[in-house]
């Protein structure tokens, strides 16, 4: 198929250039944002008076066939043309004759780049905000189980203050709301229509821009023809959207390995979303969680290559933006694809409500809860809190807890201490009286995990 620059030269272009400089294998997947923009165009054209009504209605229906036919396989693209631009408008062409070359009037590729990828990730990212829409409802309904089940919470990887497990997962919630907000705010700065630029400069003919941005469903145009072109913000903001996306996975992914192992035994992963090993038949490995842990690096590699790509070009176009793609793509179908296994891992793995009880009721995570007994009774916080590191001084040389050291003990520490010093230290009651929003408190579970809901209309 013959480049649509091909005017300018004598030569017929070497294979091996022809090969380094197509983009066909990964921007063939534009096909149907491409023919939708050429649609609109071509309208645009028609309306504007700068090519023959008949003949715009006639390129519209040819290439809405087109679309129908790679749609339904009966069009193979043809993955020897340069880029999937002029795949299509060559296929136009050779239906059409000389009314399909009246497709490119008033455009450039470049400003047909700009659009294509602009429509394109505007659909990845919807269709990435339902999947994390639908992990955020998973944890919700997980938290709606466990709003009774104590467990350590830890600092430092330290068993620290008493929590539920619905407490702790709906952090993983609050970060995804905000990996929503982001998604959200990346997609509307995308919404702008790039197309009527030109190559930088914009062009003679009198376009209707906002015909043709309203057609697509665009917010508005772009207002300079050099940024127009040049401007890949948007998709260096999405990647960093998605890398945050996958620091959250990954984190939780760190936790699900560690919960389900031996030592913590926390849960316990569904057999269908874990795998065993070649040599040792008593495994059981949470490769999912470990995937999505390495496979953050990857979307992270991505986010880098756009960072370095852009920084140095002068404007407006030049051939290293064809880089954009391939990156981004992949950062998007990396992220849909953790997602997708992600999610029903965490709707399908069992809870080991009576594990995390045991761990919770070893290493004095209701220290916090004794000091504050005291200061209820009156001791300055400082005093209580050397009185109460004493104590698990005292306990640990004893092998003993909170909960089994006698009360002799306690007030020989410190007098204020009475019977109920037991009462104050439980652990159902530690987490029951953190009533402040955004504790552990089963009102105040409800409430995040209503917020959270929200955010899913």
């Amino acid at each position: 198929m013959a480049q649509l620059w091909k005017g300018r030269f004598k030569k017929e272009l070497a294979k091996e250039t022809n090969d380094f400089n197509s983009s066909i294998s990964f921007d063939s997947r534009m096909f149907e944002e491409d023919i939708k923009g050429s649609i609109a165009h071509a309208a645009m054209l028609g309306a504007a008076g700068i090519i023959d009504k008949s003949e715009s209605e006639k390129i519209a229906a040819e290439l809405d066939k087109i679309l129908s036919e790679i749609r339904s396989g009966a069009l193979q693209i043809d993955m020897e043309a340069e880029d999937i631009h002029t795949f299509i408008e060559g296929e136009l062409t050779a239906r059409l004759g000389q009314t399909g070359k009246r497709l490119h009037t008033a455009r450039s590729r470049n400003d047909q780049v700009a659009l294509d990828i602009r429509l394109t990730l505007r659909n990845e990212i919807s269709e990435i905000e339902e999947k994390v829409k639908q992990l955020i409802s998973v944890i919700c309904d997980k938290a709606e189980e466990n709003k009774k089940t104590i467990m350590p919470g830890y600092t430092h990887l330290q068993r620290a203050q008493p929590i539920t497990f619905a407490h702790h997962i709906m952090a993983y919630a609050a970060m995804l709301c905000r990996d929503l907000g982001r998604l959200e705010d990346a997609k509307k700065r995308m919404n702008i229509c790039p197309l009527g630029s030109g190559a930088l400069a914009g062009t003679t003919y009198p376009l209707n821009r906002e015909m043709v941005a309203d057609l697509l469903g665009f917010d508005g145009i772009t207002l300079n023809s050099l940024d127009g072109v040049s401007d890949r913000d948007f998709c260096i903001e999405l990647a960093s959207a998605l890398s945050l996306i996958m620091v959250h996975l990954s984190r939780f992914s760190e936790e699900i390995i560690m919960w389900c192992s031996w030592e913590f035994k926390f849960i316990e992963l569904d057999d269908a979303f874990s795998t065993g090993s070649s040599i040792m038949p008593q495994k059981k490995n949470p490769d999912i969680a470990e995937l999505v842990r390495g496979k953050s690096g990857r979307v992270f590699g991505d986010l880098t290559t756009l960072l370095t790509v852009m920084k140095g070009i002068a404007l407006a176009y030049n051939k290293d933006m064809q880089e954009d793609k391939e990156a981004i793509f992949d950062a998007v179908d990396t992220v849909k694809m953790c997602l997708t296994a992600f999610t029903p891992m965490i709707e399908t793995m069992s809870v080991l409500k009576e594990n995390m009880r045991n761990a919770a009721a070893k290493g004095f995570i209701n220290a916090t809860d004794c000091a504050d007994y005291l200061v209820g009774k009156g001791l300055p916080f400082r005093d209580a809190y050397k009185a109460t590191g004493e104590l698990v001084a005292l306990c640990i040389d004893k092998n003993l807890t909170l909960e089994t050291l006698p009360l002799e003990e306690y007030k020989n520490i410190c007098g204020l201490f009475d019977e109920d010093v037991y009462t104050a230290i439980n652990l159902e009651k530690c987490v029951a009286d953190r009533l402040v929003i955004g504790g552990p408190s089963e009102q105040s579970i409800d409430n995040q995990i209503a917020a959270a809901k929200k955010q899913l209309m």
